[in-house]
Order: C-alpha cells, then sequence, then structure tokens
C-alpha cells in the first residue's frame, strides 16, 4: 500500500500534488500541467479497480430507519429556503445593524457555517432505509463499499468538516475560531436530536455516551487528517484508512487513491477561496463524479481579477446594504 500511494506522489510531484476546480462545471488548478493525460475522477478512478472489497462485516448494514421525514435541518421556518423575511423585519435589522456597527461577519458565522456549511457535511453521506440514496452517498456506500450506518454516516460528515476547518484556519482568527465552533455546535446539536428521532435513543444517560463517543471521534480523525495534510499522501492514505475506512483489513488500494485525491481537491479549491467568498457561503464540495485540471498562472489571474472587480463595485457601492458587507479580504 506504501508503495503504491508513493508512486502517486511522485506521479503528480510536477503537478504540485493537489488539484482544484472553481467556479464552473468544469474544474481547474493553479500551476500548468506537464505530460498532459485525461484527468479521472475519484469515481471513475474507483470503476476500474479490480478487486472486489466488500466490508469486512456483512451484518454490518444498518440504514437508519426514520419514523417521520424531517426537513435536512430542522423545522425552524427560519432555515427554509422558501422563508423570506417580513420587509419591515428586514429594515429594522439593517437599522440595528447600521446603528450600533455591528460586526456582520462575526453575525454571518450562525447561518453560514452552522447552517449552510453543516448542511453540505451533513447531505454527503447521508442515508435512510429504503430511500434512494444521493450521488454523493453512492459514491460513499456503493462504489467505496462502506457499511450504511449512522457511525458511517458521521466518518464521513467529519471528513468534510475538517475540509472546511483548515480553510477556517487561514481566516483572521477570531472569525476562524468562530465559524469553527458553529459549525462543531450545530453537528452535535443536530446529533443529539437524530439520536432520539431517528435511532429511538430516549436515554439521556445513553445519548450523553454517544456523544462524547463521537467527540472523541472528532478529535482523532481530525488530528490525524492534520498529520496527513502537513505530510504526505501515504500518512494522508493512512488516516483515511484508519477512520473513514475503520481500518478494515481488506481495503482496496484504489479506493484509497481516490479519496486522497478527492480530499486533495477540496482542499485545493478551498486554498484558491479568498476569505471574503468563503465566508459568505460561496463553496460547494467537489462532486466526486468530476475530475479536475489545473489552471495556469493566467487563468487563475483572470478569475482573481473578477473577484477583486466584484467586492470593489459592493464595497463602494453606497446603497449596499450593511448586512451585505465584510471587512473580511476578497484579495487574498
Amino acid at each position: 500500500m506504501l508503495r503504491r500511494i508513493l508512486h502517486y506522489n511522485r506521479l503528480r510531484a510536477d503537478n504540485s500534488r493537489v488539484i482544484m476546480p472553481h467556479f464552473s462545471r468544469r474544474w481547474y488548478a493553479s500551476d500548468p500541467i506537464k505530460n498532459t493525460k485525461e484527468l479521472e475522477s475519484p469515481e471513475r478512478l474507483i470503476k476500474r479497480s479490480s478487486m472486489a472489497a466488500e466490508p469486512l462485516d456483512f451484518s454490518n448494514n444498518a440504514p437508519v430507519n426514520r419514523v417521520k421525514k424531517r426537513p435536512l435541518l430542522s423545522d425552524s421556518k427560519y432555515e427554509s429556503k422558501e422563508y423570506q423575511l417580513p420587509k419591515w423585519k428586514e429594515a429594522f435589522a439593517e437599522l440595528v445593524l447600521r446603528v450600533f456597527r455591528l460586526d456582520m461577519d462575526k453575525i454571518r458565522a450562525g447561518p453560514v457555517s452552522g447552517s449552510y456549511y453543516y448542511a453540505l457535511c451533513k447531505e454527503q453521506g447521508l442515508q435512510f432505509e429504503n430511500e434512494p440514496l444521493s450521488k454523493t452517498a453512492r459514491f460513499f456506500y456503493e462504489d467505496l463499499k462502506l457499511p450504511r450506518t449512522f457511525s458511517q454516516w458521521f466518518q464521513i460528515a467529519i471528513l468534510h468538516e475538517w475540509l472546511l476547518f483548515v480553510r477556517m484556519r487561514g481566516m483572521p482568527f477570531k472569525y476562524g475560531k468562530n465559524y469553527q465552533q458553529k459549525l462543531v455546535d450545530r453537528t452535535f446539536s443536530d446529533i443529539e436530536l437524530r439520536l432520539v428521532e431517528e435511532m429511538n435513543v430516549n436515554s439521556g444517560r445513553i445519548r450523553d455516551q454517544y456523544l462524547k463517543d463521537f467527540h472523541s471521534q472528532l478529535r482523532g480523525a481530525v488530528l490525524s487528517y492534520d498529520e496527513g495534510f502537513f505530510t504526505d499522501d501515504a500518512t494522508l492514505a493512512a488516516a483515511l484508512w484508519r477512520n473513514l475506512f475503520g481500518g478494515r483489513k481488506n481495503v482496496d488500494i484504489i479506493h484509497l487513491e481516490a479519496m486522497v485525491r478527492y480530499v486533495r481537491s477540496q482542499l485545493y479549491v478551498l486554498s484558491k477561496m479568498s476569505d471574503r467568498d468563503f465566508a459568505l457561503g460561496n463553496f460547494k464540495f467537489v462532486p466526486p463524479d468530476e475530475a479536475v485540471e489545473l489552471l495556469t498562472p493566467t487563468q487563475e489571474g483572470e478569475i482573481r481579477k473578477k473577484v477583486i472587480e466584484k467586492y470593489e463595485l459592493i464595497d463602494k457601492d453606497p446603497n449596499t446594504l450593511p448586512s451585505q458587507r465584510s471587512k473580511l479580504s476578497y484579495k487574498n
């Protein structure tokens, strides 16, 4: 396994070892490609694997059987995509922001990180019994052969949360820390709700034990993924094997290679987003069935120019509402 992953690193050495998508459905990255080959998406890479991998424990397949359907996030009307705040409430909120000069970048962390970004992480591996899987969930449960359990969903969710944590750490400290905290708080409040409503765990003592276990898993996963991020792809593959794949012995090496490619793609995209773009919730995960191409310096410069022009117009416009303003950089 180690030799294969290291070989994968060498093959990509001239291409900066990382890949990235951008605005359209065609994806790019930062350096010119040498000896260009057709790039494969993680999903396509898995399709050509010749190893018929199966979960180590064939009985470990327990899709969540929810009693009733509920929204992705909550029953609150404020988190509904269709809900619009009454005009008088909007006007009053804008007045409060303007008069008291409230920090909108701090306020925005709740709806962006605690709501939108958590929803992105949650839905990647969301699965219920007798209900069709999303495209991304099929990638994890059918292509990667991961067991359909609540614990496995949590591992998929925290992998995506860690990806966001990495970018949040690049923001000014007080904002990045706030975004991370909102995401973690929402994760565990939602898990507690799901344990009651979907897993029928009605004992407070048992729920607390589950939450402690999930918290330990989160801390361990973040530490191991950080190590892989700061070292090499072999270490990252080992972290994915221990956490996402549960350390199972019959894991397909192609699956690990595909997941390393998947993770590096997301990280590169996040590294190329400005603080303001990311803080406003303009990020989406790269789908596993989409490949990534590299941006030339010229292409990257053109994109940065358009972003700067966009936010300069917003900042200079006297009609821009206080809720639409931000102090975060759009040039980094």
